[in-house]
């Protein structure tokens, strides 16, 4: 049997594969894509079918070299990059590099890194999806012709450095209208009323929440008001229990992880960005040396759009579940989910590789970042193949004249997936008393009534901004990550305590593409865009149709705005703080990490100064002024600003008390119940006060 040459994309994932093919076998890396559209110029001939201009990357020559070496030595060659469009048309280029046709079965598709799934590709190899190339190059094509023809005009008009694209724009464009929100919000008063009620004196006291008056809708936006409900409650001295319903209430499992999930549940859960999410995830799949095992992919391909899982992770997984846990927490029938759609449907959810790899077995082989997103996605796959929690409820109605009170408790009776949640609070269950209705209850106590305003629309930050752009259509999961970053990279918006909003550079662009170019930041073209490339994937529509479609009337707006738009000035922000270099009043500037403040006698004078938010407690150790500032990751710390040398620093807020105990000062921080804690400095005290 002759050599056969498998190329893959990366050298970790080479490393991997090696141990599970045979001598017969070479493994080697393209390191990602070696051709692309070329940097120093447009690249697409418009005029001729939009047909692209591709050349070798530049720096990836010796690389190009040493595989066609390696080819020329081979006497097969099988093109075993991602199974996805981007893969396949890396394969594609590959293809082109090695005079391979495309006709020729040529193109191996794996989505787990285990010695099965490599092994059975290998006998299946098939030939290179045209359908997915073109709709890889049709997307490649947009993202050129937006980036090579509209960036340069806002060069031009607002300042060098700016760019714009499809996905992008629509994202500054959905966080810029939630600012507007947020800003523009009015609060709104109102008022709510609970009472504590008993069968008897000597009973179990619950609560009831009032919900309606005169049969209508709790709406009380007044002290006044408030207080008059408060003094009737206790003169009514009959409460009485109108309506018992229990229910057997079963809570399901969420699905398994799609790309997007599993970034919207990195950052909620671990405070990850979207960035380090795919990071992370990359390195799971792509292998880690475990032990004895070797190397070997952890998860399964972490760019999907797939909550399906494949028959034998399913049969893997009962046989663990049952095992471990008993047959009861395994379902009568496999849990199976539905996805939103089957354009993207060839790969699995992300899942662990092998089940019976659980997190603490693995754990001293990885990183701490990597075991917490391994525990995260090998947690979410076992619960959506288990069977539900079971638990008991019961809703109370309870009426005093024209006063309508609820009142709601649960008592889990069946623990289902939620055996897998070690932080699960037993003590969540809200177990009401015995009742039959027309019971007659004691009031016990009518609280002062509870004052509240509604809130604005929260900004967002990267789950809820992700979770958006999936709903709307906009973009696929593998592309929000570097979108995100790109916004950030290019000024257009800045994280702020994990939210994220704009600048005025964002603001300003973006009124300007709402002016000229409507389309590009409107969300129905843009999911129009994403299902039309859909459509190319499948072999329902043709590159050149949807290519035409769109560029014809962009290059209409284009050169209209380019006639239209002047200089557009972007004025700074002049601060109260003297420059002491050269006397000039220093200007806010925006960098990734934040506000700065830069003097604008640059290039002459460079000098630049962090802008300090005062808190109002003093220096626990020489009594000067303490500044609030961050890292550049965004953490917040506190640190003393005196010129003295004074050393204090801490992660923690200051609180200017002094501890009861041992004297030192103390710091303010939340704890896991969302509770404000100070906490004595000195660790041999740890002295902690509720607030």
């Amino acid at each position: 049997m002759g050599k056969t040459l498998l190329i893959v994309e990366s050298p970790a994932k080479s490393k991997t594969i090696e141990k599970f093919l045979g001598k017969n076998y070479a493994v080697a890396a393209s390191m990602g894509h070696l051709r692309d559209l070329p940097k120093s110029q447009f690249g697409v001939d418009v005029e001729n079918d939009y047909t692209p201009k591709y050349i070798n990357i530049r720096g990836k020559g010796d690389l190009i070299k040493k595989l066609k070496t390696q080819a020329k030595q081979a006497d097969k060659i099988f093109l075993a990059t991602d199974p996805d469009r981007e893969g396949e048309a890396i394969a594609w280029h590959l293809a082109h590099i090695f005079n391979i046709d495309t006709e020729q079965i040529c193109r191996v598709e794996f989505n787990e890194i285990t010695k099965n799934a490599i092994q059975q590709a290998i006998k299946q190899p098939k030939k290179i999806d045209l359908d997915k190339v073109n709709a890889q190059q049709t997307r490649r094509i947009l993202d050129r012709i937006v980036g090579y023809k509209l960036s340069p005009l806002l060069w031009r008009k607002v300042k060098r450095g700016l760019s714009a694209g499809r996905v992008q724009s629509v994202a500054v464009k959905i966080i810029c209208e939630r600012e507007q929100e947020y800003l523009n919000f009015k609060p709104q008063e109102y008022w709510t009323f609970t009472v504590s009620l008993s069968k008897n004196d000597k009973s179990k006291e619950f609560t009831a929440e009032l919900v309606k008056i005169k049969d209508k809708k709790l709406h009380i936006d007044n002290q006044g008001a408030a207080e008059k409900i408060v003094a009737e409650l206790k003169n009514i001295d009959k409460y009485l229990v109108e309506n018992i319903e229990k229910k057997e209430k079963r809570r399901k499992p969420a699905a398994p992880f799609t790309t997007s999930s599993l970034q919207q549940e990195a950052v909620r859960k671990l405070g990850f960005t979207t960035k380090k999410t795919m990071m992370l995830a990359q390195q799971l799949y792509e292998g880690l040396a475990i032990g004895k095992s070797g190397h070997m992919g952890l998860i399964t391909y972490m760019r999907t759009d797939s909550t399906r899982i494949s028959l034998q992770a399913q049969a893997e997984a009962k046989e663990y579940i049952t095992s471990v846990f008993g047959a009861e927490y395994y379902p009568s029938k496999a849990n199976v989910y539905v996805g939103k759609s089957a354009a993207q449907d060839a790969h699995e959810a992300i899942r662990p590789s092998d089940v019976t790899k659980t997190p603490d077995l693995i754990e001293n082989y990885l990183t701490k970042d990597q075991y917490k997103l391994y525990k995260l996605i090998w947690q979410r796959f076992l619960a959506s193949q288990m069977a539900p929690a079971i638990s008991d409820s019961t809703a109370l109605t309870i009426r005093a004249q024209d006063y309508l009170f609820k009142s709601n408790g649960s008592k889990l009776k069946f623990m289902g997936f939620l055996v897998l949640d070690s932080k699960r609070d037993l003590d969540k269950d809200v177990i009401l008393p015995e009742l039959e209705v027309e019971d007659l209850l004691k009031l016990r106590s009518v609280p002062e009534p509870v004052q509240h305003f509604t809130e604005p629309p929260p900004r967002y930050n990267e789950a809820t901004l992700v979770k958006e752009l999936e709903e709307l259509g906009v973009g696929r999961p593998s592309t929000y990550s570097p979108t995100i970053q790109t916004i950030i990279d290019r000024g257009y918006v800045r994280r702020e305590d994990k939210k994220i909003v704009p600048t005025e550079l964002g603001i300003l662009v973006m009124d300007l593409l709402k002016t000229y170019f409507k389309d590009i930041v409107d969300v129905n073209f843009s999911a129009k865009l994403e299902e039309n490339l859909d459509n190319i994937a499948e072999g329902k529509a043709d590159l050149i149709h949807v290519l035409d479609e769109f560029y014809r009337p962009f290059a209409e707006k284009l050169e209209y705005a380019e006639q239209e738009i002047g200089k557009v000035e972007i004025q700074p922000i002049v601060s109260d703080v003297q420059c002491e270099k050269c006397g000039k009043m220093m200007v806010v500037k925006q960098s990734r990490y934040g506000s700065f403040l830069a003097c604008p006698g640059y290039p002459e004078c460079k000098n630049t100064k962090p802008i300090i938010n005062y808190i109002d407690v003093p220096c626990p150790l020489c009594q000067e002024r303490v500044g609030e500032f961050k890292t550049k990751k965004g953490r917040r710390f506190y640190k003393c600003t005196s010129q003295t040398g004074c050393e204090f620093m801490s992660w923690n807020k200051p609180s200017g008390e002094k501890c009861p105990d041992c004297g030192s000062y103390m710091t303010e921080k939340i704890d896991k119940a969302r509770r404000t804690v100070v906490v004595c400095a000195n660790d041999k005290c740890n002295k902690e006060i509720i607030k």
